[in-house]
């Protein structure tokens, strides 16, 4: 009997310890299971706000809003990389009126959307997102910074920066002659319109001012040598912006586009269209890329869309002759003397040449160029809103508006 008892008290001893046993395991499970779901629930809340911070992008690098620097007397965002392992279909970032959205390898229209691996650039601040797993973000930090013009940062006299009005004389022949008053008054508008984009203090630089007005078709180059100086004109000349009113036409966009190589420019082969058109002018015109802008479409139901906005030369036989009213599909068409101009004297090419000097070999600037030291970064695009043609702004002649081919809208 009594070894029966010890034979029973150690089977239940066994059976204690197993219960035990199952007891602890469980307890580790629920325990694992909590913090698993504790770390599930905390991954999706950051992947709700993962998402919200990222840019649309179908690679694995995007930019993020998530610092602020100081640039001059502006605020602008810092841009870090920050990995995402899925693709954004919608973003849910919230853009403003001016971003402009640039690929340096597509040229078309709506008709082509831009490439997800693109670049937001907000003017002072352009943030970029390359797709590539090695961007980093001193990098795009690097690309936040306008760089200076050789008048700026060597603090050069501007006393010859006001003598291209006669150079300006010499080598555009399609000039017009602007009153003083319109001088001062498009010169006031152009400083509502950088001061519209925190750009108020600009000086020392070239910049160019274009009017989209149907009644106006006007380009404008100014320029003062301090920010609280009035910005003198250096000349003007007719051009043609956006008609609407047909498939795959825009209206020219309203802002202020930084002219940068990261959209950069390429140069006219002077090949003819179908309609045998030249539409970006004889061989080797420069096209001055602007990257992607939201234009509002003159076709259907109308509304905004992505465009590639450029200014370029034109057919110099069958458009250029028409400058001075609204056909092209978006773009600026600017005379081919005036594309000479702006290439050869540099006046717009403030970025492409600090990046020279920097070591860099650009192939789209020309070895025999004449840069000058205050070129500039900017083409600011206003609409007066006139409502009567200026006298100093006259339409083509009669004979050239007669002569204009059936297709010339076509080109851009």
């Amino acid at each position: 009997m009594p070894e029966l008892k010890v034979k029973n008290g150690i089977v239940w001893a066994r059976i204690g310890a197993s219960v035990l046993a199952v007891t602890a395991v469980l307890m580790v499970a629920q325990q694992i299971d909590g913090a698993s779901n504790g770390w599930r629930s905390s991954y999706r809340e950051q992947s709700l706000n993962m998402r919200y911070r990222a840019v649309t992008g179908t690679h694995k690098t995007a930019a993020t809003q998530d610092l602020y620097m100081r640039h001059n007397t502006e605020r602008v965002l810092k841009v870090g990389a920050m990995p995402t392992p899925w693709v954004l279909r919608d973003s849910r970032v919230s853009y403003v009126g001016g971003d402009i959205y640039s690929l340096e390898s597509d040229l078309t229209s709506v008709r082509d959307p831009p490439n997800p691996a693109m670049r937001r650039t907000s003017l002072r601040n352009p943030i970029g997102v390359d797709g590539g797993s090695d961007v980093a973000a001193s990098e795009a930090e690097n690309a936040n910074v306008v760089s200076p013009n050789v008048a700026q940062s060597e603090g050069l006299d501007a006393t010859g920066a006001f003598e291209m009005d006669k150079t300006f004389a010499d080598e555009v022949q399609r000039r017009l002659t602007v009153p003083p008053a319109d001088q001062l008054l498009y010169g006031s508008r152009l400083e509502r319109a950088l001061q519209a984009k925190s750009l108020g203090a600009i000086a020392n630089e070239y910049v160019v001012l274009v009017d989209r007005n149907q009644n106006v078709q006007a380009l404008f180059i100014y320029f003062r040598a301090k920010a609280d100086d009035t910005w003198r004109m250096v000349g003007a000349t007719p051009v043609s912006t956006g008609l609407p009113g047909t498939y795959d036409h825009f209206t020219t966009p309203l802002g202020v586009f930084e002219h940068t190589p990261r959209n950069m420019d390429f140069r006219s082969e002077g090949t003819l269209n179908e309609f045998k058109i030249r539409g970006y002018g004889a061989r080797d015109m420069r096209i001055y890329d602007l990257g992607w802008a939201q234009g509002e479409r003159g076709w259907g139901k109308g509304g905004m869309s992505q465009m590639r906005f450029q200014m370029h030369a034109t057919d110099p036989d069958k458009l250029e002759p028409v400058l001075g009213i609204r056909h092209s599909k978006g773009c600026v068409r600017i005379p081919a003397a005036l594309n000479v101009f702006f290439d050869h004297h540099g006046i717009l090419d403030a970025a492409y040449e600090a990046r020279v000097a920097a070591g860099e070999s650009l192939w789209i600037l020309k070895p025999r160029r004449d840069p000058t030291p205050w070129a500039g970064h900017y083409i600011v695009v206003i609409d007066s809103a006139q409502n009567a043609r200026p006298a100093w702004s006259p339409l083509p002649d009669g004979k050239a508006r007669s002569q204009f081919p059936a297709q010339g809208d076509s080109a851009d």
